[in-house]
């Protein structure tokens, strides 16, 4: 059987107990290691299961992913996955492909916390939250805009908007493999304040002021765990803001705003005037 297991968004603590005690068991362990990280090393997860792990890229996973499912018809596979299994939509390709091998591969996924559900810290209501937008790292030729209209629309019915951060991670250097050579970048993480600037890059050529200055946002970073960080303000503020360590991720708030979760997020004010000032004129319910 391959069990899909969720780890959570710390640590390696944070897998439910049920997961540990397949993980413990299961003849060959992989660790999901590209669409999100865990705030460990890869051997720390090690000492604490008692197990290798075996890191899975996104070319092992996309494209080789029969050798994740060898011989999983008959063995015990555990698929690791940092937040929720199916937070991702590779995720749920991989439980296909357990449908459609042959023979079948029966699956088994044990959930956990994942990014859309622990954004609630923040005190902004899960029910108020529209679609979840990615966002990816610009280039000076590569400024894809398709996030704003998701947001626009999110905008249009007074919800907020959780924006996922891009990370680069085992990325080949395109120049490298120009000349036959097979090179990896380093690590990138984006914080929220390449976030918030690209956002108001955007903004500045739609001008529907779906993303302007003075839009309230929130920043978080390293969502569960111990050095956790959360801080509200405008997008302006968030462009300079720094949050520390990976991972990051930012919530562009709704104009519907309860008066409820406006008492909580501006506990986590940069400028809490400022924040009052612009909450009181633009937010909340006005009809």
């Amino acid at each position: 059987m391959l069990y899909i297991i969720g780890l959570g968004l710390a640590d390696e603590r944070d897998i439910s107990v049920k997961g540990l005690e397949i993980v413990r068991k299961a003849d060959r362990v992989y660790l999901e290691a590209y669409t999100a990280i865990l705030l460990v090393e890869k051997e720390q997860l090690e000492a604490y299961y008692g197990r290798q792990v075996i890191l899975a890229d996104r070319e092992l996973v996309e494209s080789q992913s029969d050798e994740i499912l060898r011989d999983a018809d008959t063995k015990d596979v555990a698929f690791l996955v940092v937040g929720d299994p199916f937070s991702a939509t590779t995720h749920t390709d991989l439980a296909l492909r357990c449908r459609q091998h042959e023979p079948p591969v029966p699956t088994r996924t044990l959930p956990n916390a994942s990014i859309l559900t622990a954004v609630g810290a923040t005190g902004l209501s899960l029910y108020t939250f529209g679609q979840t937008v990615s966002m990816v790292f610009f280039t000076d030729s590569w400024k894809p805009s398709s996030f704003y209209d998701r947001i626009a629309e999110n905008a249009r019915l007074g919800f907020h908007t959780l924006v996922l951060l891009d990370i680069k991670v085992k990325e080949p250097d395109l120049q490298a493999l120009a000349r036959g050579k097979i090179v990896y970048e380093p690590p990138r993480f984006m914080t929220v304040a390449q976030c918030a600037s690209q956002m108001l890059e955007i903004e500045e050529d739609r001008q529907q002021g779906v993303c302007g200055k003075e839009a309230l946002a929130v920043g978080v970073a390293r969502l569960g765990s111990a050095d956790q960080e959360i801080v509200a303000g405008t997008l302006e503020d968030l462009a300079a803001a720094d949050l520390g360590r990976p991972l990051h991720s930012l919530v562009l708030c709704g104009k519907k705003m309860h008066e409820m979760e406006w008492e909580f997020v501006r506990g986590f004010a940069k400028d809490l005037t400022k924040f009052d000032a612009i909450w009181k004129r633009d937010y909340g319910d006005k009809n």
